[in-house]
């Protein structure tokens, strides 16, 4: 599998407001008051879970926009799949950037693992079959880009990124226009034609009337596998046949099954575990100020 990558440009605003929220308005009292400024130390990532390592690059700028001095050497890219114990990447550099980063490259390490990890998950529960796992825009607000690259990472594909790049016709619409076909002829004026107009339907009444409108893709919406089976044959090649409801890597070896070509989860998004990965110490090189344990005024 061929790994993605996301330009610096569009990770660095994102970490720097963490890191700005993190630091608020005077800064990390604790570690400024207890670290030497001249302390160094050696530090490492470290997998305590099994899952799927993504976002280190964002980890990595976490770091360098503390201190440019500190150096992250990885060990294991995005996409490797981990072991507990796993020495995912070497944090090197002056400790006091260190620790005051640590909590934001953790967050978005852990985080978008676990977005990995759930799609690799999905992905392997289909394995065999032609559907390919797709997320959706149900992300967490500001972290889209960053969500979507991990479901890559794991091996899955991303849905439309925002409103503005695709149609897709949804209940509400269909009542507003009066019905699926009016929504359908009504969204053909309106977009160019490159665009792609998707609908969903929950009934396979609802399809047949989207199929003779004429649509690119249809959404079946929570139908079981049986319908879904159904529903492949209708369309016959004629649409993108995308399934989403209720799929977990339980239930998608047997939506896989009914022959659709993509299954969509949003729960890879705005409800991923957290991958546990953590920050272990490993050297110093500094000498504390000595003290008598007396603090002086």
């Amino acid at each position: 599998m061929t790994i993605p990558s996301l330009p610096l440009l569009m990770i660095e605003p994102v970490v720097r407001a963490a890191l700005l929220e993190d630091l608020g308005r005077a800064g990390d009292l604790t570690t400024d008051a207890i670290v030497p400024p001249t302390a160094r130390a050696r530090t490492a990532l470290v997998a305590r879970q099994p899952g799927v390592v993504a976002g280190l690059a964002a980890a990595a700028t976490a770091f360098r926009l503390v201190d440019p001095e500190i150096e992250v050497a990885v060990e294991r890219p995005d996409g490797t799949p981990l072991a507990p114990g796993d020495r995912i990447a070497t944090i090197a550099g002056p400790a006091r950037g260190m620790l005051t980063a640590e909590r934001v490259a953790l967050n978005f390490l852990g985080h978008l693992s676990g977005v990995a990890s759930g799609a690799a998950t999905l992905v392997e529960a289909v394995r065999g079959h032609k559907a390919r796992i797709c997320c959706t825009r149900k992300t967490m607000p500001g972290l889209r880009a960053l969500q979507k690259y991990a479901v890559r990472v794991g091996g899955g594909m991303n849905h439309r990124f925002g409103l503005d790049d695709g149609v897709l016709i949804k209940d509400n619409h269909v009542a507003v226009a009066g019905g699926i076909r009016p929504a359908i002829l009504a969204a053909r004026r309106g977009v160019g034609h490159l665009v792609k107009i998707e609908v969903e339907v929950d009934t396979l009444d609802q399809l047949e009337e989207a199929l003779a409108t004429g649509v690119d893709a249809v959404l079946l919406d929570n139908m079981t596998p049986h319908q879904l089976a159904t529903a492949v044959r209708m369309i016959d090649g004629r649409a993108i046949a995308e399934a989403s409801g209720r799929i977990t890597p339980q239930t998608a070896p047997a939506i896989a099954a009914s022959g659709v070509d993509l299954i969509s989860a949003g729960w890879l998004t705005h409800s991923a575990s957290v991958l546990d990965i953590g920050l272990d110490w490993e050297s110093a090189d500094y000498s504390p100020p000595h003290s008598d344990g007396e603090v002086s005024a």
